[in-house]
């Protein structure tokens, strides 16, 4: 049992209908969220809600379920076969529809590529793939047979994919020849390859055509895919798995050492997803849903592929950019498919606000009915010509908030259960069962209006299970800033009317358009390069991306500072992270400013780079390399 005192007053909720499937949800967990278990499909009932050995839970202990059969299976056995569940637009124009029965049959081929390829339960798969149709099928096909996917953005670099495949020992890689990214193909085998050669663990390549690229195949470890479906059956059983049966590793940076590979289970992470989903996006039968995030973030596992599918929605699922080959791209979609529920990043919507009105005004946007915000903390401005321009000042705005760790959507309005009057900017408030607070630095709840470090009080069925074989990295990075409590890493604050405005992060990782990404990881870049000693990384302030990567870097002393070696050091890291993790600027610098116990003060570097106040310098070393940081950035700004 767990400690369910409740962390709102109760004057901060004035909706009735909220007020009280919140009071609910916290006050009897485990009856609330069995009621909302019993929308899914099970195998077998559990025997026990939830077993909570802290700071370790285990949701609907002793049932046996599939994600892929309640994704899929129980929606061809009804009217919905029939039904549209993926509209997919290719980025050079090429489209595909497959209905709920088409892509029943898929799974299932998919399912027996990878039995005949020697794949079973508990076996780790690693996904590499564009944003085609292969890549959810593929997801939903590991589900089918048990086996545990890592999707893997096809975005990052062959070590970068090659780390992860080596943290899950995976034995398979699934790729394709080439994507297509604003035009120009990007060779997805080529850097496979490179990664296979550092990952010894992986057996076999399965490789999906894409881009009639005629890529290297080694014989006995590649295959392409069409000829393996030529031999594969068209039905594979669900095999029933245990609720807490891992579905899917996923990796997100940390604030130190490499990055995390975040466990979700099976049952929790369902039955978490189903609701919220249908609190936040009040999903009807009718609804043409797309989220314009990559399948390889968890927005896109829990937004594009296990949560509207478990409600038989119609999904879009775009392969490309959002403003290629024009700038209207993501309006003629909405357009073409008559979308109803849109949810994208704050940093997409600021990019297309620079062109204006009339580039979404070319389109009949009368389809849409509500609109969505993820992946980080949206601006007033870009919330107001969101619902504006976009939504024509009639589709409701729901801001949402929620991490990799979390698994599904942790605060945000709530329209399937109740509207609230809805502030630009502000998250609103928890859904069901989520017991988050804002505390000091004691564990302390703080005052309305202070700013504080957003934590989750009681576990929820979407909680990570775990980071992958290290237990204790799970407990030091999420659990042990105060103990009994989840640390999010993110400052909020709450106003008096009870609202949730969310702040960014409190710790060392980034959000570049939406995307998490380490200090340590850029700075393990940089620093691999032959001509640096140390480095440093920060952000500033960025108005299409939320932040900017800022690099401060030391060189060997046989070393000239120069524009070509910038240059050099921005396409290693492209090299060996992936263009996310490029840098805006780089700065040489004689010494990084350091704490007398060594550690980089980064919120240094951070203040300098964006011209805000320094503060505290007491826990400096030496003061002296504030200002070598001050000077080079000022020397900067001249030569620019």
């Amino acid at each position: 049992m767990v400690n369910t005192s409740l962390s709102f007053e109760s004057t901060y909720w004035p909706f009735k209908r909220y007020t009280e499937v919140y009071k609910r949800s916290l006050q009897d967990p485990e009856g609330f969220w069995a009621e909302e278990a019993r929308k899914l499909d099970w195998f077998k009932t559990w025997d026990t809600v939830l077993e909570w050995q802290p700071p370790f839970a285990q949701w609907f202990v002793g049932g046996e379920l599939n994600a892929c059969y309640q994704c899929v299976d129980r929606h061809v056995k009804t009217w919905r076969r029939s039904k549209v569940a993926i509209y997919w637009e290719g980025e050079p124009g090429d489209s595909r529809v497959l209905s709920y029965s088409t892509l029943y049959r898929w799974v299932n081929k998919f399912a027996s590529v990878l039995k005949n390829l020697g794949i079973g339960k508990g076996d780790r798969v690693t996904l590499y793939l564009p944003m085609v149709p292969e890549l959810p099928i593929f997801m939903l096909a590991c589900a089918r047979i048990g086996a545990v996917h890592t999707v893997v953005f096809s975005g990052f670099s062959a070590q970068a994919l090659a780390d992860r495949i080596n943290d899950t020992q995976a034995k398979l890689l699934v790729t394709a020849d080439a994507g297509f990214r604003r035009g120009k193909l990007l060779e997805l085998k080529n850097i496979s390859d490179e990664a296979v050669r550092l990952s010894p663990s992986i057996e076999k390549v399965i490789v999906a055509r894409r881009g009639n690229v005629i890529p290297k195949m080694k014989p006995r470890r590649d295959f392409w895919l069409h000829d393996l479906l030529d031999k594969a059956v068209v039905f594979v059983p669900a095999e029933p798995v245990e609720s807490t049966h891992p579905l899917y590793i996923l990796y997100t940076s940390g604030t130190t050492g490499k990055p995390k590979g975040i466990i979700h289970g099976t049952g929790g992470y369902l039955v978490f997803n189903n609701s919220a989903y249908k609190w936040v996006f009040d999903i009807k039968e009718e609804s043409v849903y797309w989220c314009s995030a990559d399948v390889g973030w968890v927005t896109g596992h829990s937004s594009i592929v296990y949560a509207p599918l478990c409600h038989g929605a119609a999904i879009v699922l775009y392969e490309g950019a959002p403003d290629y080959p024009s700038v209207d791209r993501w309006w003629d979609i909405i357009e073409k498919y008559g979308v109803t529920i849109f949810y994208t990043s704050p940093t997409g919507i600021r990019m297309l606000m620079k062109y204006g009105e009339d580039e979404v005004k070319k389109h009949d946007l009368s389809s849409l009915e509500l609109l969505g915000s993820v992946g980080e903390a949206i601006n007033p401005e870009a919330w107001q010509w969101y619902y504006e321009n976009i939504g024509g000042e009639r589709c409701p705005i729901v801001d949402t908030w929620w991490q990799t760790e979390t698994g599904g959507i942790m605060i945000s309005p709530a329209p399937g259960i109740e509207y609230a009057p809805l502030k630009p900017g502000s998250a609103t408030f928890p859904l069901p069962g989520v017991n988050a607070d804002i505390v000091d630095e004691n564990g302390k709840s703080v005052p309305t209006g202070e700013k504080g470090y957003l934590v989750i009080k009681t576990p929820w069925p979407g909680m990570l299970m775990g980071i992958y074989q290290d237990p204790q990295r799970y407990k030091e990075t999420y659990w042990s800033k105060f103990p009994g409590m989840f640390y999010t890493g993110d400052y909020a604050i709450k106003d008096k009317d009870g609202y949730f405005w969310l702040l960014g992060r409190a710790d060392e990782v980034l959000k570049i358009a939406g995307h998490r990404v380490g200090t340590i990881e850029i700075e393990d870049a940089v620093v691999s390069h032959q001509a640096v000693t140390e480095a440093a990384v920060a952000s500033k302030p960025d108005p299409v991306k939320g932040e900017s990567i800022v690099v401060f870097a030391t060189l060997k002393q046989a070393v000239s500072p120069s524009l070509q070696l910038k240059s050099e050091i921005r396409q290693h890291i492209r090299r060996t992270l992936g263009p996310i993790a490029t840098p805006d600027e780089i700065y040489f610098v004689a010494k990084l400013p350091k704490t007398r116990s060594g550690k980089i003060m980064r919120r240094i570097l951070k203040a300098v780079a964006s011209g805000s106040n320094i503060g505290d310098l007491t826990t400096l070393e030496d003061e002296a390399s504030v200002d070598e940081v001050r000077k080079a950035y000022e020397e900067l700004k001249k030569e620019v």
